[in-house]
């Protein structure tokens, strides 16, 4: 068990690393410094390529193809992809909320199917963050868009697949380097996707800090802390990160804040929080 002032620090260096994602992604695609496609190429190769010497260091198969277990990597994959297209559209604060949101619904809704039956207090949780949800995307002037916020989810439930799949490894980081590398191929298939494609220099670099620092760095950072971390504060810290996104986005993308985004701030992170810290009779 690492030193609590360490796991603390360590902590908050991961979740800014988490919500600096969505200011990136944001920043990067807002005004057009490289498209969709480009910024999850560039940032899933600039991952792969930082995480590359904790693959080796390991050991492990010098192929990454070999006896490769391609379901988390095809997770990741559809996260990085989905998180892009999304952010066209979403501020960053809105697309972490909707993105942690989908994930805990995810983690949640897999542990019930495996027999996991929640307390009457966590049905509670459960359904205000279905409500606050609910209420972010009814049809308004301050709504987010439809079709952003659905692909938003669509990451939510790939990230949450990717965590659940991740679950009890013994090797966090290298299993996390091997799952970057696997992605190569996907990343080559996306030249064919159809879109029209332009990298400014601006946009390259944020794609790149995107992949590297706060994505590769960032979950090297966050298992580190987890040996510091029970599993219930591991789940409950990371309902900051949304409204670290939001912060970032005010002060670096001139982002407004608007009270549909409160309330339903405030309904699904206060839900969530609630279905994680009650426990069912013994």
């Amino acid at each position: 068990m690492i030193a609590a002032r360490q796991t603390l620090l360590l902590t908050i260096v991961a979740l800014v690393a988490f919500a600096a994602n969505s200011v990136l992604c944001r920043l990067a695609l807002k005004d057009g410094a490289i498209d969709a496609v480009s910024f999850t190429q560039l940032r899933l190769l600039a991952g792969a390529v930082f995480l590359a010497p904790f693959f080796y260091m390991r050991r492990t198969a010098l192929l990454p193809l070999k006896g490769a277990d391609w379901k988390p990597a095809a997770a990741l994959f559809v996260y990085a992809f989905a998180f892009s297209l999304s952010y066209l559209s979403l501020g960053a604060g809105t697309g972490a909320l909707i993105l942690f949101g989908t994930v805990q619904f995810t983690m949640i809704g897999v542990g019930y199917l495996k027999g996991d039956r929640p307390a009457p207090l966590q049905l509670v949780g459960v359904g205000l963050a279905f409500a606050g949800l609910v209420y972010l995307l009814l049809p308004g002037v301050s709504a987010p868009p439809l079709i952003g916020a659905g692909l938003m989810a669509l990451a939510g439930l790939a990230w949450g697949a990717y965590s659940l799949f991740g679950k009890g490894s013994a090797d966090p980081v290298g299993a996390t380097a091997r799952n970057f590398a696997l992605t190569v191929p996907a990343i080559l298939l996306l030249i064919l996707w159809p879109h029209q494609g332009h990298i400014t220099g601006e946009g390259a670099a944020l794609a790149i800090a995107s992949g590297a620092i706060t994505s590769g760095a960032g979950y090297v950072i966050w298992y580190r802390a987890l040996k510091g971390l029970a599993n219930l504060s591991a789940s409950v810290v990371q309902l900051a990160v949304p409204a670290i996104a939001t912060l970032g986005g005010v002060v670096f993308i001139a982002e407004e804040v608007t009270v549909r985004f409160i309330v339903a701030t405030i309904l699904i992170l206060g839900g969530i929080y609630l279905a994680i810290r009650s426990k069912k009779p013994a």
